[in-house]
């Protein structure tokens, strides 16, 4: 049985995360060249969470 190889596996992951990040970039560049605001995909999560915070401190003042 062949054993693994490792270290290219692990350039293969390298690569593909550079080229990930490369297109990351260059949507943005297009997005700013447009005039767009940049697209946060957990801009809803985070405002959730705030929203839920003011929720629990307005409840703590109230006796």
């Amino acid at each position: 049985m062949a054993k693994p190889n490792y270290a290219f596996a692990k350039r293969q992951r390298e690569l593909a995360k550079k080229q990930k990040k490369e297109e990351k970039l260059k949507r943005r560049a297009e997005q700013a060249a447009l005039g767009e605001a940049p697209a946060q995909a957990d801009a809803g999560e985070h405002e959730a969470g705030t929203e839920e915070a003011g929720a629990q401190q307005a409840g703590e003042d109230q006796p």
